[in-house]
């Protein structure tokens, strides 16, 4: 038997809360597009060396969550679980460092393999933006600036707070990496289970652990800022230097890192306390190797992701959705009337519901439950006479208009 149930980690996105996602959607296309960010659009699925190559033997997202699996070619396909490697393959692909900067803003489903828990799917979706060939903070600064004002344009500026990190060049990184290994050895039988495999691939993730009794040892952990080179400490003070310039306040948060592993210099997140301990709801950073690790030239990139998923779940209960227009046919020798009316309006820009069928006591229930503005009763005399009864669903107050001058009526609902 087929199961009409959807896979575990999906969901069937239904007419009310695709308003709340698109939203969203619209709102950061809106931000990125005033920034001067263009549209990017990359495939749902990539090969399988683009994610690998690039994430990292010991992030998560390869070791446990990627989706792959091999086509009828007997080549190795993955469903993105993420939005950044795919645009700097298309990067690549398409030989844009010609036209560098570049600034590009996407959207779209990713898929990732991990426990489905609240604003958190096997099947999610992102918006983000990515500028690359900027080498300097500048580039940092009007990302963050962008990410802040599409938050607060989505109303959650008094729900957010910038967290900031520097993860440094990988000259300073390399010897954070030495210091904080010899650290995390000293206490390695405290460490949780997992904390402990990633002592000897990648000890930089477990000041990201969110194991309590990693937390504990986290907390004395060596400072990354304390083996920055020159070039790193002035990248970090001018990144500041300009956030502040711009009234952005920011937490400087030491253990945050980035869950990947060709990010350099600048972590950010924005978080929230309204989702419990799934908090972050917009990531990023800078990562200047991804571009030439994936065998493209030196190109040094920034950007961020956020999902929309949680974001949705921010957002204030009433949506302020188009109140949509009714037109009633009152008889059956009135509905061809009533769909040439109903016809005129939408084409000049009106919204406009049309029942299928039912009498008018239906008709009536349906145009409250769409929450109408208005209804416009089409019978058959009127239509004789060209005029309609208008109804305003607020007030309860009716008259009769001309066809003639119905859509000057209709002005005040448009």
């Amino acid at each position: 038997m087929i199961s009409l149930k959807p896979v575990r980690g999906t969901q069937d996105i239904l007419p009310n809360e695709n308003r709340r996602y698109r939203l969203v959607e619209e709102v950061a296309f809106r931000v990125a597009d005033r920034y001067g960010f263009g549209e990017i659009t990359t495939p749902i699925f990539e090969f399988t060396e683009v994610f690998s190559r690039t994430l990292g033997d010991t992030s998560d997202i390869v070791t446990k969550e990627m989706y792959t699996f091999q086509d009828k070619g007997l080549d190795y396909i993955t469903l993105r679980p993420e939005g950044t490697a795919g645009i700097a393959r298309a990067f690549i692909s398409n030989g844009l460092q010609q036209n560098l900067p570049i600034k590009l803003f996407y959207r779209g489903p990713m898929f990732r393999y991990e426990r489905p828990q609240k604003g958190r799917r096997r099947q999610f979706h992102q918006v983000g933006i990515e500028t690359l060939g900027v080498a300097t903070p500048h580039a940092d600064i009007e990302a963050i600036s962008l990410a802040k004002t599409f938050l607060e344009e989505l109303g959650l500026g008094e729900k957010i707070n910038l967290e900031l990190n520097s993860l440094g060049d990988p000259e300073s990184r390399l010897a954070y990496n030495q210091k904080l290994l010899a650290y995390f050895n000293d206490h390695k039988q405290s460490l949780s289970q997992q904390s402990r495999k990633r002592l000897k691939k990648n000890p930089l993730r477990i000041l990201d652990s969110k194991e309590n009794e990693d937390k504990v040892i986290v907390a004395n952990a060596p400072k990354l800022q304390d083996s920055f080179n020159d070039r790193s400490s002035d990248f970090f003070s001018e990144l500041c230097e300009g956030l502040q310039k711009l009234g952005i306040a920011y937490n400087h948060n030491h253990t945050l890192v980035r869950g990947l592993d060709y990010y350099s210099h600048t972590a950010f997140e924005f978080t929230t306390t309204d989702l419990g301990a799934q908090g972050a709801v917009l990531a990023g950073g800078r990562y200047d190797s991804l571009v030439s690790q994936m065998g493209g030239p030196e190109t040094p990139g920034v950007g961020w992701a956020a999902g929309v998923e949680r974001l949705a779940l921010l957002l204030e209960t009433d949506i302020n959705i188009k109140r949509p227009i009714a037109v009633i046919p009152v008889g059956k020798e009135s509905e061809n009337e009533a769909l040439i009316i109903t016809e005129k309006l939408r084409k000049n820009g009106f919204y406009v519901d049309l029942g299928y069928s039912g009498n008018l006591k239906k008709r009536m229930k349906r145009a409250n439950e769409r929450n109408t503005i208005a209804v416009i009763f089409v019978g058959e005399n009127e239509s004789i006479r060209r005029t309609v009864t208008l109804k305003d669903m607020d007030t309860s107050n009716q008259k009769e208009v001309s066809l003639d001058s119905l859509e000057q009526q209709l002005h005040i609902y448009k």
